[in-house]
């Protein structure tokens, strides 16, 4: 798909014929003459790619659809998506499988269950009690009693510890108890399920949807909707227990029949009593299961992949693919590979051991494919994040997310990283779980690769070598590259004995008032003894590109890095390259294959 604000031709993109290099050590970079550089020679096969590479969708816990994500996708301009739903979700590990209503707190293994009580329009009573009779069929020793008097609705909401009663309802089916006390047309009750946010469809806004199941008000099963509301009316006699199925797909598919019906998750849960006129309206509820008939062991993976065929055609100008985020340990992405999901303790505590995330990543790589360390800063500080990523060379990840939220924290400890030739490559994300609006979000980086194809092993081969820049969705969307001898070095370590070297840097499309910062480091493994950048910046005004590159000379000295960033007229970083390196030599634990230049 063609990226609409970039404007890139072979030209401007395509890498140079003459040699590059990368700044020295403590020494700033020399500009070069300002005479016309020669131009880049071709290499038709390599392309700019963006990508969303950490979105959740309706396997995941929040809002968000895949549909909704496609839509923001197409709408932003965005090639591929990468699905990262969590993979203890995807499995539904440990996921509430019954609730009893024998208190407003209930325990199933560690994981508790908890109630809260809402009221809408005027209702002179209501109540939620917990009762020893009546009870369900075959569920003592208690039951709860909904009442409520007036016009309007009383509400009881109930969660699941860390939202454990969330998750796609492709194979969910719901079974309660019920007994009708007082009810009627103008006394029902209510089980209302929060569905996931879709793109406008079929004549209906965006938004997300609901299904509600009305019991006691008809006298046969029926199907209305009103836009976005899905009613399910259910025959319930008074003074009568009666145990209903919810075929929750089922209903959807048939109250809406241009959905992807799969495509939602059970994001929410409420039990209500609705009353008009002043009616009062009593009910008792008893075992609530959820039965979800397709999630043992890897089948939820393979349901995963069944409600992702819908789309195959539905947005041909998006590439996606399945990727997981590993969360039971410091959290990770791990892209291409096998898929295999891993072992899941019980209860699905996350552990952030750091031995036990680095076991993680071993086993991931054992499967293929390459790893992110994500959101690094979540329970760290830069210093303590510096002092891991030297100390243990970043825990073994491919990848780290460096483009979000605080970013200036997060681009220091690339840089202390850097300096210390831990070599790995700098993403940014969104890590968006709601699919409503990527350009309005607090965290709207997406990641380009320089790539020859949408292919999933094409774009894993290029974040594994460091082809990779990320820009702010909403205000940057140029391309980036560090180039040497006429190919491309970003992400790349260029050993070498040279005194002097010409570095080739691109930059295409800066927005007005913007500039291009070369910072060039040091690399002199200072180790923990010296936790901090050693870098300098220079700054390249738009009037220096020359169709969106510039050339400059630089000593290596014992050792360098150089990485390029986009400033903003207001101060702010809109997007940021991977760096390349320029060693005298290699020691340690030496070169990654795919980073040899």
């Amino acid at each position: 798909m063609a990226e609409g604000p970039i404007r890139v031709n072979r030209r401007t993109v395509l890498v140079a014929a003459g040699g590059l290099a990368v700044a020295g050590v403590g020494i700033p970079a020399t500009l070069a003459a300002s005479s016309e550089p020669a131009p880049p020679a071709e290499s038709p096969n390599r392309r700019p790619i963006s990508m969303a590479m950490h979105i959740h969708a309706s396997f995941s816990e929040g809002i968000a659809s895949y549909a909704a994500h496609l839509d923001q996708a197409s709408h932003n301009n965005v090639d591929v998506v990468w699905w990262t739903d969590h993979d203890f979700r995807v499995a539904a590990h440990d996921h509430r499988r019954v609730v009893h209503f024998d208190g407003e707190e209930e325990l199933e293994g560690q994981l508790a269950w908890n109630w809260s009580a809402s009221t809408e329009g005027t209702l002179t009573a209501s109540g939620a009690d917990f009762v020893d009779s009546p009870h369900g069929m075959d569920d003592p020793p208690k039951a709860l009693r909904l009442t409520a008097t007036g016009d309007g609705t009383f509400w009881y909401a109930g969660t699941a510890w860390n939202w454990t009663h969330t998750g796609n309802i492709s194979d969910t089916t719901l079974h309660l108890d019920v007994l009708p006390e007082a009810a009627g047309t103008d006394a029902t009750l209510i089980v209302e399920i929060a569905l996931s946010h879709h793109p406008a469809t079929g004549g209906r806004p965006a938004g997300q949807y609901a299904l509600r199941y009305r019991v006691g008000a008809a006298e046969r099963r029926a199907h209305s909707t009103d836009g976005l509301l899905g009613t399910v009316d259910l025959p319930a006699a008074p003074g009568q227990w009666r145990r209903l199925t919810l075929p929750l797909v089922e209903d959807v598919r048939r109250l809406w029949p241009d959905l992807a019906a799969g495509d939602n998750s059970l994001r929410g849960l409420r039990l209500g009593v609705h009353v008009t006129g002043s009616a009062p309206g009593s009910f008792v509820v008893d075992r609530l299961v959820f039965d979800r008939a397709r999630r043992a062991g890897q089948a939820g993976e393979d349901l995963r992949a069944e409600v992702l065929r819908a789309y195959e055609d539905r947005f041909p100008g998006v590439t996606h693919h399945r990727a997981y985020e590993v969360s039971l340990v410091r959290h990770l992405n791990w892209f291409g590979g096998d898929q295999t999901l891993p072992a899941f303790p019980t209860p699905p505590y996350r552990n952030n051991d750091v031995a036990r995330t680095e076991q993680m990543i071993d086993f991931l790589h054992s499967h293929g494919g390459v790893v992110s360390w994500n959101h690094p800063l979540d329970v760290e500080n830069r210093e303590s994040l510096a002092r891991l990523m030297v100390e243990r060379n970043k825990l073994g990840a491919d990848l780290v997310e460096i483009g979000r939220a605080p970013l200036d924290d997060h681009l220091w400890v690339l840089d202390v990283a850097a300096r210390n030739a831990v070599f790995f490559t700098a993403v940014g994300v969104t890590d968006d779980h709601d699919g409503t609006d990527w350009r309005g979000a607090a965290e709207r980086h997406i990641t380009y690769v320089w790539a020859s194809s949408t292919d999933r092993d094409d774009l894993v081969a290029a974040l594994r070598a460091g082809r990779a820049w990320f820009t702010d969705l909403a205000r940057y969307r140029g391309a980036l590259d560090i180039e040497v001898d006429g190919r491309t070095a970003m992400g790349a370590v260029v050993v070498t004995s040279a005194a002097e070297l010409t570095v080739r840097l691109l930059a295409t499309d800066l927005p007005a008032g913007a500039a291009l910062e070369l910072i060039t480091g040091t690399v002199d493994l200072a180790g923990v003894a010296d936790l901090n950048p050693a870098t300098e910046s220079t700054r390249i005004s738009a009037r220096q590109l020359r169709q969106g590159w510039h050339d400059l000379r630089v000593e290596p000295g014992a050792g360098a890095y150089v990485r390029t960033q986009v400033r903003g007229a207001d101060g702010r970083i809109l997007g940021v390259s991977n760096p390349a390196w320029f060693l005298r030599s290699v020691s340690g634990d030496g070169i990654p294959p795919a980073r040899r230049f």
